[in-house]
């Protein structure tokens, strides 16, 4: 079958004059045998009505041409012709709007997108409603898919057969603010705004699978802005900024990977990586009233998806590296600045940046730190970023800073060098492969008998860990070639450690270690393209996730790290690619400067003293 569109599928010239009775057309009828039979003009017949050569075409014949001309015109530009889609309803908004319900509230409906050369509904104006000026708001909040891994499947094996499936993303329509100038948003409010795919051909996509990196940033706050894929083409995303930060940012859109292709085994080939929008977006004060961010306890760590921000609260713009390659830019009791963090804001060494998300994070002294760890005993399972940051914990935060590295495997006792009588023990175990001196095996380490012998060997003392800290790694990205391998890897893990819980807890007298999993990083800079691209650790996180949680092991919850690092991970100044706390040093790195960032990874050191001491 003929498949045509509008722009290209018929013209007609009228030749009227006093000479001419024909209606001629200058390219051919299309295929039109799977719509209601229409019929179409024969250039050599004569026009009904006509007479001799001298006469005119009727006023009235010609009205009823020109009406059947764009009737047909009509119907071919709304009809679905191969699997295009119709017009969205009127009553759909591409602004949404602004509100203060979390996204637990009922979801907007989204439409299967129409043609792009279709006119789209007009878009309400971009100021706040009157219903909500001056009203609490709520936190921007996420709640992770239910169904996640059954869902994440379906779509990844969705069948093409139509152009609008078929095709691929080449650009993109933000109607709200395509062509907007100035965008003012009032601060405090939930504001979200819908995104369609087109192709190269500025057609909508009806499917979805692309994978896009957004960013908000602002002099003192930078945030991932969560975006939800609908799985038609459609896609929506939510900003939100303090009335305390508000003024200038700018928001960025990147095209990172399309059609689920960053999870193929081998994914550099397939990057798309391209800036498709930047908007300049003015966050007006305002009078909405966000409730106070409270210290993270118990129950904070029970979610499964965070959606926190970078917030600065002090800067020096002379600091620069020092011998050490540290960055001691303000003094190291510089304090936090409630709700955002409590305690001195210096230690973490970032020049003034602190990590918060539905709760905020205590920022431990030493003194704290070890009263908290006195005595414990802490079990990590995960991928070299663990070690990274243990090496950061017992470095910047317990004083140990004459330790300048850790094994990949250790299982050591630390004493305070200011008390030696508290203690505490660490167990780390590197996951990337059986042998600890390989790599890119991940969770297939798990199917060697010793390497599970090694870890059962843990669980059959006297007593177990305190805390256990589980992640599943990059190395899983290079290793496996499919989600759905990946899968049943992660249903292996998480039946794995069930037993090593229900033995613990039958030895600890119905007590088990408090469990939690740190998802893994979004690598950066140039490893955004590489086989552990952010698009599939974000997928293999959500499994992970999952897979642990129906089995009811997170008892203590989620780390989410991979939330953290993201508003970071566009280039190389704070990680390597894979590893965001590599020790300090006054040498030239990836990108050229002298001198590195290791803050964010110190940042996750107090997360996680957070988790063990008040999670």
């Amino acid at each position: 079958m003929l498949l045509v569109r509008p722009s290209s599928f018929l013209f007609l010239v009228v030749s009227i004059a006093s000479k001419t009775r024909v209606l001629r057309l200058l390219s051919p009828p299309p295929d039109l045998s799977r719509y209601p039979r229409m019929s179409v003009p024969n250039p050599d017949e004569k026009v009904a009505g006509g007479g001799g050569s001298g006469r005119s075409l009727p006023p009235k014949l010609l009205t009823a041409a020109l009406l059947a001309a764009l009737l047909l015109w009509t119907v071919i530009d709304l009809s679905v012709v191969a699997g295009r889609s119709p017009l969205p309803s009127l009553h759909f908004r591409y602004y949404l709007g602004s509100y203060s319900a979390s996204t637990s509230s009922p979801p907007v409906p989204v439409p299967t997108p129409a043609p792009a050369t279709a006119s789209p509904p007009p878009s309400p104006p971009l100021g706040p409603t009157s219903a909500a000026a001056g009203h609490d708001r709520s936190w921007l909040s996420l709640t992770m898919l239910p169904n996640f891994t059954s869902t994440l499947l379906s779509r990844w094996r969705g069948t093409g057969g139509e152009p609008c499936r078929d095709s691929r993303t080449a650009n993109i329509s933000v109607p709200a603010l395509d062509g907007v100038r100035p965008i003012e948003l009032p601060a405090g409010e939930i504001h979200e705004f819908a995104i369609s795919a087109l192709d190269d051909a500025g057609w909508y996509r009806c499917v979805g699978g692309d994978y896009f990196e957004t960013d908000l940033s602002g002099d003192s706050w930078k945030s991932r802005p969560p975006i939800i894929d609908h799985g038609n083409g459609s896609y929506t995303f939510k900003l939100q900024v303090h009335p305390q930060f508000a003024g200038d940012y700018s928001l960025s859109i990147v095209l990172l990977f399309r059609s689920f292709e960053g999870l193929k085994y081998s994914t550099q080939r397939f990057k798309f990586r391209r800036e498709l929008r930047r908007f300049q977006i003015k966050f007006l004060t305002s009078n909405a009233s966000l409730p106070d961010l409270r210290i993270c306890s118990t129950t904070d760590f029970s979610r499964e998806v965070w959606s926190g921000r970078w917030t600065r609260h002090g800067k020096n713009e002379r600091c620069s590296v020092d011998s050490d390659g540290r960055y001691r830019c303000l003094g190291p009791n510089f304090p936090c600045q409630p709700p955002w963090c409590d305690g001195p804001l210096g230690a973490l060494e970032s020049n003034g940046w602190v990590y918060s998300a539905h709760c905020s994070f205590r920022i431990f002294s030493q003194d704290s730190a070890w009263k908290c760890l006195h005595n414990k005993w802490l079990f990590f399972w995960g991928d070299s970023n663990h070690v990274d940051t243990l090496r950061n914990l017992l470095n910047f935060v317990l004083g140990l800073t004459e330790i300048p590295s850790v094994p990949r495997r250790f299982d050591a006792k630390f004493r305070n060098p200011k008390n030696s009588s508290q203690s505490v023990r660490i167990t780390s175990v590197f996951n990337g492969h059986w042998n600890e001196s390989l790599n890119y095996m991940g969770l297939q380490s798990l199917r060697d008998e010793s390497f599970r012998r090694l870890l059962w060997n843990y669980f059959s003392e006297d007593r177990a860990p305190d805390v256990m800290i589980l992640n599943s790694g990059l190395h899983d990205g290079v290793y496996w070639r499919s989600v759905q391998r990946f899968t049943d890897a992660a249903e292996y893990a998480a039946g794995f450690w069930e037993e090593v819980m229900r033995h613990a807890r039958e030895k600890g007298n119905g007590t088990a270690p408090k469990l939690f999993y740190r998802t893994t990083i979004a690598t950066g800079g140039y490893a955004r393209d590489l086989a552990f691209n952010p698009s599939k650790m974000e997928a293999f996180n959500g499994v992970m996730v999952e897979k642990l949680g129906k089995r009811r092991l997170l008892t203590g919850g989620v780390i989410d790290e991979f939330d953290m690092t993201f508003p970071w991970h566009y280039d190389n100044r704070c990680n390597d690619g894979v590893h965001y706390g590599r020790p300090p040093a006054k040498a030239r790195w990836r990108d050229g400067e002298v001198g590195h960032q290791y803050f964010v990874d110190l940042m996750l050191a107090h997360v996680l003293l957070n988790a063990i001491c008040h999670g």
